[in-house]
């Protein structure tokens, strides 16, 4: 009698990376910032398309599954959210945040389940963006924020090389300083409270350190700063 040798199962989908103890964190990174540089040239240019990729980033959030799934997930929603507001709002920096907020009763809901990395790296992005938006309206540069998207390269060097002197006075230099520690501190604590906590501290991590870029660009080489 001839036995019959057992064959795996074929692979529907084999897996794109493996995650190992730092893996979330790092690719949590770089979801915070690679947007930055590659999603907004492009909503700035093709808002629906920019838009509509996101469908493309669910599909491959579902068809991978298990914690890289969910964080794809949870950057989708992000990513959904700065196609609203950079492509048709960005003039009006008062919905910024509403707008960034829209999914946060599911991130909330989804925190107790199968789906909780996805809660994590959408809320850790979220406390980036109100921590960098409480920065910018506490130091009175919310007028200039219109202004400076509206404007034309050349005219918007000035206004960020501006936004940036202001920055640098002495009570507003306190406020920026107080926030970013703020968020150090926090990260630091959230570093050690597990996988989902280091997750969290990435997103704010990388958060302040493109706040950083931007700032010091603007100090430095305005007609390089800014997303205009």
């Amino acid at each position: 009698m001839v036995s019959a040798t057992p064959t795996a199962p074929p692979a529907t989908w084999l897996p794109l990376v493996r995650v190992g103890p730092l893996g979330l964190p790092l690719l949590a990174a770089v979801l915070i910032i690679a947007p930055v540089f590659l999603q907004a040239p492009w909503v700035r240019e093709a808002p629906m398309a920019a838009s509509l990729f996101t469908a493309v980033l669910l599909l491959l959030a579902l068809r991978r599954g298990g914690e890289l799934g969910a964080l794809l997930v949870g950057f989708s929603g992000s990513w959904l959210a700065g196609c609203l507001f950079w492509g048709w709002l960005r003039l009006h920096p008062l919905v910024h945040l509403p707008v960034e907020a829209f999914a946060l009763p599911l991130a909330l809901a989804g925190l107790s389940g199968p789906w909780r990395r996805a809660g994590q790296f959408y809320l850790g992005s979220l406390a980036g963006t109100a921590a960098t938006d409480a920065a910018i309206a506490l130091c009175g540069l919310m007028p200039l924020w219109p202004a400076v998207l509206a404007a034309g390269p050349g005219e918007a060097a000035p206004l960020l090389a501006e936004a940036a002197a202001r920055v640098l006075e002495p009570a507003h230099l306190l406020t920026v300083a107080s926030i970013a520690g703020v968020m150090l501190a926090a990260a630091a604590l959230l570093w050690r409270r597990g996988p989902g906590g280091r997750l969290v501290a990435a997103c704010l991590l990388s958060t302040l350190a493109i706040d950083g870029l931007f700032l010091l660009l603007a100090l430095v080489l305005p007609t390089a700063s800014g997303l205009v």
